[in-house]
């Protein structure tokens, strides 16, 4: 800042003296510049004059050479070294993040903009909304804030080193650093500053300067400035450029201006002040050139500065045409404080402050160029090079050469051409900067831009993470390898693999330069596939064939992703043609795939692709042929067989011949008699009672196998993954072994893992051995992966049930299955097998000849009736026996090998004898005979029966060792069930009953294996819970009974395990087992310990045998319950999150009932979870099943599906304007209601009443397009307690009579008249001249005036049955309600047809009249036709032919008005009536009173006179009393011409309107108000506008209020509008909006104390003290300190009168204890104590405060009100005590005075 004495000079020039040093001028010390440029000068003057250069140089003193360092010796561009902390510099905008901001310095330099560093206001918000989670403050990203090309002025605010070694530099732009060289009182009008958007306000913006102690204000734009819309798109932290425009009140109040042509001619000056410390980068400045040097100029500028310009910042059309003393306009570059230098630039595009620089980026970095010529070399910073298209780069001299290698100019001067390599582009000086290093010339890729896709890329690992591995390329390159992509496979521990360091080899997946982001591959795959690379669609040719990787897998196929940003789709048909499961098992993420593109949609980027036809498709002519099949799973078909393979049987669907696969396994659940079928069946048998597995569009898997044939029948089969639940116990067969479990699949393509651990409860060394591939298995969900679809079974026997009537009927269906093959090959030709040896069975006795004794004991014999059979007995069937070669014995059967053609057979003694009768239920000892792949030949004991077991009990039954396995000699336990079995063609049906094994199984667990399904037990309750009773039974084995299993007739709402006590003793049956996880032990030693517990029932029907077990397992199947059935369930609990109450029909079957169908009442579903509780009976409706199959869908309002007449609860979906609401109902199903369908009495705005959300009860009235018709009328969902209806129910067009009063809601405004909606179908016509008794010539009022759905009575005037039509009236005469248009219009009535007649019969007469007149007594008149006259225009013609009547009559005296009697002057035209209308309408009758008047005697007269002048004065009266409130509109017009300026009167006249429901006049009056009064009376207008407000709240719509608020905005003070609508809304009980609207309040007038003290109010009448708290916390944080104190008192007060009287206390004693001086405080505290404590408290407190140390006057006051309260309340000894303690004070004071 320049001296008083530079501001107010007192001379031309300073006086010099001989031999001294010229007079300096006094200018800022920081400034040397201006003070070495005067000495320098003076001293060359000096030398010059002298001639002697050497005594100059001596004559300089120690000061002059300090100088001397302040000068710019060389110029030189701005290098990494020169960048100092503190440096302001200009910088552009090259990229933005959205957490930082890529900022291009001079010199091709970069820098970054952290967000934390935009501005003080944008940081504040940043911590606002990290501290409060539900602030609604919009922040916008940094994107939003910048844009690529914008010029900013930086300051170095910090300096850093990366891990690679280079400097990282950072930068701000907060005004209060880039500008901190400014004070108030340094800054003028015309300065150009940069700034940020603090704020936006009403009227502009607040821009922030960094100037303490200022406001700068942005006004809002007019015409010669800024578009609206270009301020409207500022955004608070958004970086401007300014201009001062005007400075007020020395600086504090500033008006800026951003037009980008005003800034852009601003120029910095001298007047301006402009120093060294607060010279900023950026500004425009005239210089004059001083200097040219070979690296550029020096240029004087601002009369006392001295820059310089590099060579780069040149222009380089003029860079020779420089020349000391040229003036040219340069633009500040960078200030460095320390070194005092200024650099400046030419350049011309930086000469347009506030532009965008374009381009920024350039897509020529990384280009190799060759044949470039130097231009020229600067020794200092580098080489200028020509490229061949004449455009020019910079080379800087780091990039001259190689790393470590000295710099040889002279050789890169004589090269003839050199090859370069262009590395970036500057924005600044829009130039490219390029290397000359071989070793990056000939790199293969130095950008992101030179990368391509599919490239192969090596690098060295630098990070490995869990979430992906970093691969550095070099030093400017990097990328990410995601843990996808470690491998082909999923990698558990990648950093065993990878380690830091280590060098690999990688593929470029996707590239994108412009967010420099790489990801690579490491897929061994992908890296060694030869085939042809998609990058991107337009690559994708149909039949293309390339490698790719699974991104997503679904129902419908999978997503192949390949490089780039191509996917495509596999749908599930193109997955394959082999039989497969389902998907998400088959395939998973990051799997590489082979693909074969279909077709492609380049232009939608559509992909189609398949795996099917990649795949080698020889040898499978008849699978490509297959066809497509609607056969869904499940399905019952027969089946041809067209062809037999080793491993499946390709067959026929009759009768369509539908092609399908019956897989060998599947042909029976018995391993042995797959193959034996398979043998058994030729080419073209028919196979019968298959049924359909899987169906996909080219394969349809079969099975035979009868167990998984009984799940599918039964419904226990998931039909999807959705299905699955842990614990579920599914029928699958072995898929694929593999050495870490089994795969087990089931129907729908289901598949399962079965670890090793769980495959048996034995310890399973490996897996060959245990199962086989396509055994029938049992298995348990144990485990779900939602995420991949996975499942994990369990096979252990332990785990999974099964009854003994499942064991033996699979027994039966194995020796069927046999019998029936024996019976095929017998029938075969080919094979020629004897009918004895196919009829042979167990059992049976043969006569043989014994052949020959073999040397193994064994013995081999001969029998006539088996010619070529070998009969064979083992030497262990003839113990006890002696046979010689010849002798005939007789044999028993054990087992007959038709394709061996061998018949073993048994000659022991107890077989061959005579047989003994077997009893049922006996047990017996049975020793095996024979072994035949599944089955096992026993004899009974010594009973001397044979029969045939199975060889294992349980279809999971395993083995860990051969001797554990069935073999001849060995004996087991078997108890008779049926002594001769006709299905096992007579031979004795036995059960084995072998207890299944456990491996962590408790003592008492095992005696509970001891129970079996039948068995009667005794028990004591242990335990009663709602939905189960836990039973106590002997051996310390637990029961369960589900509460299903506890009353056979159970009545709805009660509780059937109430009924039970505890410990009492009840016997009960065993119907099952269910596996419980015990807790015995810790889950870590025991993480599979589990315990199986009896299942239970104590049903009479069961118990006494009257319903077999079997019945109880038929209540397992979902099939048994029918749409319509009811059900009895038990309530388990409400599911909050899917909103369904969840309930148990069975033990095994739980259901679901929607919210909606719970209950018809609309108020108990509010909260449903209160309706019902646990264990509570109740009956339901099967509505069907839920999407999960083993769920019942149910309802308990008797309404299973949506018919007419259903009354059920929905959901308000939409409220559509105008029109209805639509409604979510029950059942996945919506419907709509009618406007007119809402109520039995119509409102205005009926839609109001609804919210999105609201649960109502409606009724289903019809069904139109898949969409159900509602009803919410109390007349149908309330019929017998439903109000009486006024607005009946118009159902058809014949319920509408002529004549009749109807109401409905105006649905449009045509072209010929209004339609009107009368019911949900039918729509009435108003014909315009039907609509209003006004005259309405512009038809655009009706629109304007008549409002969409607004409520009206209207008339039936006619109705047409044919076309559906009807007619309606909305005249006032016809309904008798008021004129659907206001009065305020000031519409001219329209006459009706009957006036019309008379006025024209009356004026033809007259007219006759005036022609009998002599001529000179008449005037001609023209008179309009009927169809073009008004009702006002005849009236005026009536009134002049009155005149012109009267003219002749009297020619004596002039003509006279004659004002007929009641008319006033001052009533509108649109009150206008006919003369003497009042009293008597027809024309006639009025001119015979008018002759009847002239006929009056001059009595008659003077009377008629009085009483005129009587009613005028009374008249006169009533206008002159100022307490008489107007009664009409005329009056009200006459009052506030007298007031106009008094809100009173406005309010009382928008009152008379609302009185009348004109609501559309009431608002016009308060518009006019706001129009007249003046606009100094602001309360006066703030009246006015309240009252609009209220208005719109209470008649207006939210949009409407909104807008009134917005204006009012505008013209008043912000917070007493905001204060007042936040009142509006309490009164209304609008607390939601009252609350949102002080939530915008506390954030925008946070320093406004009353403010926080309304808002406090608000929260405690609502009840949320504990929000009271936080929000005194927040108001103590936005009030300055001096005002907390009050603050604090003020909520203490509202805590007594509203909230806790005990918060309030406490926050009174903290306070007063801080400031027991506050006697006001005290004060205020008693009177709240005298008011809402006790005696004893305010005693207390004036105890406390008369102990005070204050003033003595004080402590008066406080005993006068102390001994005021005593004698009010308290007894003569209490007020006897107050006097006794101020005469012991005033003692008190006085000794202390005395002393």
């Amino acid at each position: 800042m320049a001296s008083p004495e530079e501001d107010f000079p007192r001379g031309d020039t300073s006086k010099k003296t001989d031999g001294s040093k010229p007079a300096v001028r006094h200018v800022e010390p920081d400034n040397l510049f201006q003070t070495f440029d005067t000495e320098e000068n003076n001293k060359k003057r000096k030398i010059t004059k002298e001639g002697d250069r050497k005594d100059a140089k001596k004559q300089k003193s120690s000061k002059e050479v300090s100088l001397k360092l302040n000068t710019a010796k060389t110029v030189d561009i701005l290098h990494l070294k020169d960048i100092k902390v503190g440096m302001l510099v200009l910088g552009c905008v090259k990229q933005v993040t959205d957490f930082e901001v890529v900022v291009s310095l001079p010199s091709g330099i970069t820098g970054f903009l952290p967000v934390t560093n935009i501005s003080e206001s944008y940081k504040k918000m940043l911590c606002r909304q990290l501290d409060l989670d539900n602030d609604t403050e919009e922040i916008f990203s940094l994107p939003h804030l910048f844009q690529p090309g914008m010029l900013v002025r930086c300051v170095v605010s910090s300096l850093g080193t990366t891990k690679g070694g280079y400097m990282s530099i950072k930068l701000s732009i907060n005004p209060k650093e880039v500008n901190r060289g400014l004070s108030v009182e340094s800054l003028k009008a015309g300065m150009v500053l940069s700034g940020c958007v603090e704020s936006i306000e009403d009227h502009g913006l607040l821009i922030d300067i960094g100037v303490s102690g200022t406001r700068t204000f942005l006004p809002k734009p007019k015409s010669c400035q800024v578009s609206a819309k270009q301020t409207a798109e500022y955004k608070v932290g958004q970086y401007v450029t300014c201009l001062l425009e005007e400075v007020k009140n020395n600086g504090r109040i500033i008006r800026v201006s951003v037009n980008p042509t005003t800034v852009a001619q601003a120029c910095a000056t001298a007047q301006h002040g402009w120093t060294l410390s607060s010279l900023l980068p950026g500004l425009l400045v005239n210089a004059e050139i001083e200097k040219v040097t070979k690296n550029g100029l020096v240029l004087k500028f601002l009369a006392s500065f001295t820059g310089t310009v590099d060579f780069l910042h040149m222009e380089s059309e003029r860079a020779a045409s420089y020349s000391p003393g040229d003036n040219v306009k340069a633009c500040v570059l960078y200030v460095q404080p320390s070194t005092r230098l200024v650099a400046l630039s030419l350049l011309t595009h930086l000469l347009k402050p506030g532009s965008l620089l374009e381009p920024v980026l350039s897509d020529r970095v990384g280009e190799v160029v060759e044949g470039c010529r130097l231009m020229s070399v600067h020794n200092s910073s580098g080489a200028i090079l020509e490229l061949p298209e004449k455009t020019v780069v910079f080379v800087h001299k780091n990039y001259l050469q190689e790393v470590n290698v000295s710099l040889d100019l002279n050789k890169i001067k004589t090269a003839p051409s050199h090859v370069c390599r262009i590395m970036d582009f500057s924005p600044l000086e829009q130039m490219h900067t390029a290397s000359l290093r071989k070793t990056i010339i000939e790199s293969p890729f130095l950008t992101y831009q030179d990368l391509k896709l599919g490239q192969f890329l090596e690098g060295t690992v630098s990070s490995v993470q869990s979430t992906g591995m970093i691969v550095k390329m070099n030093s400017h390159i990097k990328g990410l390898v995601p843990s996808l992509h470690f491998a082909d496979v999923i990698l558990k521990n990648p950093e065993k693999k990878y380690s830091v360091g280590s060098k690999v080899k990688c593929r470029v997946l996707t590239v994108d330069p412009a967010s420099r982001k790489l990801l690579l591959t490491r897929k061994k795959t992908l890296l060694d596939s030869t085939l042809p690379l998609i990058r991107s669609y337009g690559e994708a040719k149909k039949g293309k064939v390339s490698h790719g990787y699974i991104v997503c897998v679904k129902d419908f196929g999978c997503i192949v992703h390949f490089y780039g940003d191509v996917k495509g789709l596999v749908p599930v048909q193109e997955l394959g043609t082999e039989p497969m499961v389902h998907l998400q098992q088959m395939f998973y993420v990051g799997q590489v795939v082979k693909v074969k593109v279909l077709s492609c949609n380049v232009e939608k980027e559509n992909l189609i692709l398949s795996f099917s036809d990649v795949v080698d498709t020889e040898g499978n002519s008849t699978k490509e042929n297959l066809q497509e099949c609607n056969v869904e799973t499940g399905t019952k078909v027969e089946a041809r067989i067209v062809k037999k393979l080793p491993h499946v049987l390709e067959v026929s669907i009759l009768p369509e011949e539908t092609p399908a696969l019956l897989p060998t396994s599947h042909l029976s659940d018995h391993i042995s008699n797959c193959t034996l079928l398979w043998e058994a069946l030729k080419e073209g048998a028919v196979v019968s009672n298959a049924v359909c597995l899987s169906s996909k569009k080219k394969t349809v898997i079969l099975t035979k196998k009868p167990t998984v044939v009984a799940a599918l029948e039964d419904g226990f089969a998931a039909r999807e993954f959705s299905n699955l639940q842990v614990g579920m116990q599914l029928v699958g067969w072995v898929k694929n072994i593999m050495p870490y479990g089994v795969f087990v699949e089931f129907p729908y393509g289901l598949v399962g893992l079965a670890p090793k651990s769980a495959m048996s409860d034995m310890f399973v060394t490996s897996t060959e051995d245990i199962f086989q591939v396509g055994q029938t298995l049992l298995a348990k969900v144990t485990n779900l992966d939602e995420e991949k679809h996975r499942v994990l079974v369990s096979l252990k026997v332990s785990d999974v049930s099964t009854g003994e009537e499942d064991s033996l009927g699979r027994l039966v269906q194995g020796l069927q299955e046999r019998r029936t093959v024996a019976k095929m090959m017998s029938s075969r030709d080919d094979l020629k097998l004897s009918e004895l040896l196919c009829s042979l069975t167990v059992g049976q006795k043969l006569k043989v000849t014994v052949g020959a004794v073999n040397d193994d004991g064994s013995a081999t014999f001969v029998g006539d009736e088996l010619p070529g059979v070998t009969i064979l007995a083992k030497k262990y069937h003839l113990t006890g026996v002696t046979v010689a070669a010849g002798v005939k014995v007789t044999v028993v059967v054990l087992h007959a090998d038709l394709h061996a053609l061998q018949v073993h057979v048994s000659l022991a003694p107890n077989l061959v004898g005579k047989k003994k009768s077997l009893e049922v239920g006996s047990t017996l000892s049975a020793t095996v005979q024979y072994v035949d792949g599944d089955f096992a030949v026993v004899s009974l004991g010594e009973k001397g029966h044979l029969t045939v077991v199975h060889k294992t009990v349980h279809l999971n039954e395993v083995f860990g060792f051969e001797s554990e396995k069935l073999a001849v000699g060995n004996t087991l336990s078997v108890t008779v069930k049926d002594p001769s079995c006709e299905e096992l063609g007579g031979l004795p049906l036995v059960s084995r009953a072998t207890p299944c094994e456990c491996p962590q199984v408790s003592a008492h667990n095992r005696s509970a294996q001891a129970y079996r399904i039948g068995d009667v037990v005794t028990g004591t309750v242990k335990v009663i819970r709602p939905l189960s009773v836990l039973l106590s039974l002997p051996d310390n084995v637990s029961g369960t009974i589900h509460v299903s299993q506890v009353q056979e007739v159970v009545s709805p709402g009660s509780y059937p395990t109430s009924s039970l006590k505890k410990g009492s003793t009840v016997t009960a049956k065993v119907i099952g087992c269910r596996d419980m996880t015990a807790h015995n032990f810790l889950p870590i030693s025991h993480p599979m310990f589990k315990s199986t517990m009896p299942e239970l029932t104590i049903l009479p029907s069961i118990m006494e045998g009257n319903a077999s077990i079997h019945d109880a397992k038929e209540a397992r199947k979902l099939n048994r319950y029918h749409f319509g059935d009811e059900v009895t369930c038990y309530v388990s609990k409400y599911n909050l999150q899917k909103k369904y109450l969840e309930v148990e029909v069975t033990s095994y079957i739980s259901g679901t009932v929607d919210l909606l169908v719970m209950t018809l009442d609309n108020k108990k579903a509010k909260h449903p979870e209160k309706i019902y509780n646990v264990g509570q009976a109740l009956r339901a409706k099967v509505a069907g099943h839920s999407s999960k199959r083993q769920r019942l869908s149910l309802s308990l309002t008797d309404v299973y599906s949506l018919t007419p007449g259903a009354v059920t609860l929905g959901i308000v979906q939409k409220v559509v304007a105008h029109s209805g609401l639509v409604v979510s109902l029950p059942f996945h199903r919506s419907g709509f209601v009618s406007l007119m369908d809402l109520a039995d009495t119509y409102k205005p705005n009926p839609l109001n009443n609804f919210m999105v959300g609201t649960i109502i009860r409606c009724c289903v009235v019809g069904e139109d397009n898949s969409s159900l018709q509602l009803s919410l009328r109390p007349s149908r969902v309330k019929p017998t307690s439903a109000p009486p209806v006024k607005d009946a129910e118009v159902a058809s067009i014949d319920d509408l009579k002529e004549g009749q009063l109807v109401r409905g809601y105006v649905t449009s405004v045509g072209q010929h008249g209004i339609f009107i909606r009368l019911s949900r179908s039918i729509t009435g016509l108003v014909r315009y001249q039907r609509v209003t008794c006004y005259f309405v010539k512009d038809r655009s009022l009706y629109a304007e005036h008549i409002q969409l759905s607004h409520l009206c009575t209207t008339k039936v005037l006619s109705v047409n049955k044919e076309k559906g039509q009807v007619e309606l009236s909305l005249l006032p005469q016809d309904t008798g309600k008021p004129d659907i248009l206001p009065e305020s219009l000031g519409l001219p009535l329209r006459l009706s047809e009957k006036e019309r007649e008379k006025k024209r019969k009356r004026t033809l007469s007259e007219s006759e009249q005036v022609r009998t007149l002599p001529q000179s007594q008449c005037k001609k008149k023209d008179v309009k036709s009927e169809e073009n006259d008004s009702g006002v225009e005849v009236l005026f013609q009536e009134e002049e032919t009155k005149q012109k009547k009267a003219e002749p009559r009297k020619k004596a005296q002039p003509a006279r008005l004659q004002v007929p009697g009641g008319f006033s002057w001052d009533v509108s035209l649109s009150s206008l009536q006919p003369a003497t209308a009042e009293k008597d309408e027809d024309s006639s009758d009025a001119e015979e009173a008018s002759a009847q008047a002239q006929r009056k005697s001059k009595k008659d007269k003077q009377l008629e006179k009085q009483q005129e002048e009587k009613r005028l004065s009374q008249l006169e009266n009533e206008l002159m009393d100022p307490n008489l409130r107007p009664q009409n509109a005329n009056a009200f017009e006459r009052l506030v011409l007298s007031s106009p300026d008094s809100s009173l009167v406005w309010l009382q006249y928008m009152a008379f309107h609302l009185q009348a429901t004109e609501i559309e006049q009431a608002r016009a009056v308060a518009e006019r108000a706001l129009k007249t009064i003046s606009f100094r009376e602001e309360r006066e207008k703030l009246n006015v506008w309240v009252a609009l407000l209220n208005l719109e709240n209470l008649y207006g719509s939210e949009e409407s209020l909104k807008k009134v608020f917005e204006r009012a905005l505008q013209y008043c003070e912000p917070l007493p509008v905001y204060q007042q609508l936040a009142d509006i809304y309490i009164n209304s009980n609008k607390h939601r909006e009252a609350e949102m609207l002080y939530k915008n309040m506390a954030k925008r007038f946070r320093e406004d104390r009353a403010m926080w003290l309304s808002y406090a109010t608000f929260l405690l009448k609502q009840g949320q003290n504990d929000a009271v708290h936080a929000l005194l916390q927040r108001a103590l944080k936005s009030l300055s300190n001096k005002e907390h104190v009050d603050l604090i008192a003020k909520f203490s007060q509202l805590e007594f009168q509203y909230g806790d009287v005990e918060r309030g206390k406490s926050m009174f004693d903290r306070t007063l204890s801080n400031y027991p001086k506050r006697t006001d405080l005290w004060s205020v505290y008693i009177d709240l104590m005298i008011k809402h404590g006790t005696q004893k408290e305010v005693r207390d407190l004036f105890d406390r405060v008369i102990h005070l140390s204050v003033a003595v006057k004080r402590i008066k006051f406080f005993f006068k009100r102390y001994l005021e309260y005593e004698k009010k309340n308290g007894t003569a000894a209490s007020v006897q005590a107050v006097k006794e303690k101020a005469l012991q004070y005033v003692e008190t004071k006085g000794s202390a005075v005395a002393s």
